[in-house]
């Protein structure tokens, strides 16, 4: 039965820290997983934070991803496709395994274009059940260009068009199947820097997707509640993966892509205090903190925050 005061009781959290920031084109994210764990959550930290909701935490530490030396090599498209191999090699049974374990895993960023890999992790696993399994996807980008779309060759601005199964094979074939994710499954919440290229993408594939438009227009409750009746349809239900550019750079200064514009700090948490109300949340990523552009940790704390929300914390 479900308990409001401990809404992990009777369950399991797997932390896992993925520092990849070669993906990004500013450095700096590989370091939020050190500071999202360090971070003061209420006045404690967030193993502390997630014991006393219930859950017996077992936190996987840090990934020993490839640090490549900077600049990339003279027009490389995407940029750092090695050492994303090789990371993948990594990051993608690090996440089965804790599946595994009966464990949820809250998943600590990096950049973006981890989803690729984590989400291919989940996806492969809830495969191996002979299920489907839903996604949301919170982010001010679309992050759906190919190699031939993208105006930067930056990979974490790459992982959903792969995860859909558009792009280089090397990426859209991992664990051996395409598409990842399933469109009637998948939503797209807090876009509001979209390249052409991902315009054309989501419109020919049909994807759905609320925008800041229509957060402003019907409300943020509004919106997550049609996209979890999407997602909520998948028979081994949902990944949330939560990039924290989605949010206004007021809230959340410390991120590498800001956009003005965003979420604000309570339609964030009332988002995710939704999501932890299906019961249906089956993995949890929050990425893009870059410790070196924050002020004051402010990114890094309301990381924290946020987790918890989607955890099952609640005002009262």
């Amino acid at each position: 039965m479900y308990d409001r005061d401990f809404p992990g009781k009777g369950k399991k959290i797997g932390i896992l820290g993925v520092p990849l920031g070669f993906g990004a084109g500013k450095r700096g994210s590989s370091l939020g997983t050190r500071t999202i764990r360090q971070a003061k959550v209420y006045g404690q930290v967030l193993t502390e934070r997630m014991a006393e909701l219930g859950y017996e935490v077992h936190d996987y530490d840090d990934l020993n991803l490839p640090r490549p030396l900077y600049p990339p090599k003279l027009g490389e498209n995407p940029r750092f496709l090695p050492e994303m191999l090789e990371s993948v090699e990594k990051i993608v049974p690090a996440v089965k395994n804790i599946l595994r374990a009966g464990e949820t895993p809250v998943i600590l960023g990096g950049d973006h274009s981890i989803a690729l890999p984590t989400f291919t992790g989940i996806a492969s696993f809830f495969r191996e059940q002979r299920q489907e399994v839903g996604l949301i996807w919170f982010d001010a980008h679309a992050d759906m260009n190919t190699p031939e779309t993208s105006p930067s060759g930056n990979l974490h601005g790459m992982p959903l068009a792969a995860l859909f199964g558009q792009g280089l094979p090397k990426l859209v074939n991992l664990e051996g199947f395409s598409p990842k994710i399933n469109s009637k499954y998948f939503a797209h919440i807090g876009a509001r820097d979209l390249d052409t290229g991902e315009k054309r993408f989501i419109r020919e594939h049909g994807i759905k997707c609320w925008t800041m438009h229509h957060i402003d227009r019907y409300g943020m409750n509004a919106c997550i509640e049609q996209a979890l009746e999407l997602v909520g349809q998948a028979p081994g239900g949902f990944a949330v993966t939560f990039d924290v550019d989605s949010l206004d750079p007021l809230d959340a200064p410390g991120s590498g892509t800001l956009v003005r514009g965003g979420f604000s700090y309570r339609e964030a948490h009332l988002a995710l205090e939704r999501i932890a109300e299906t019961g249906k949340m089956r993995s949890f990523e929050i990425v893009e903190v870059n410790p070196t552009l924050d002020t004051n940790n402010r990114t890094s704390e309301l990381a924290g925050e946020l987790i918890l929300s989607a955890l099952g914390k609640t005002i009262l």
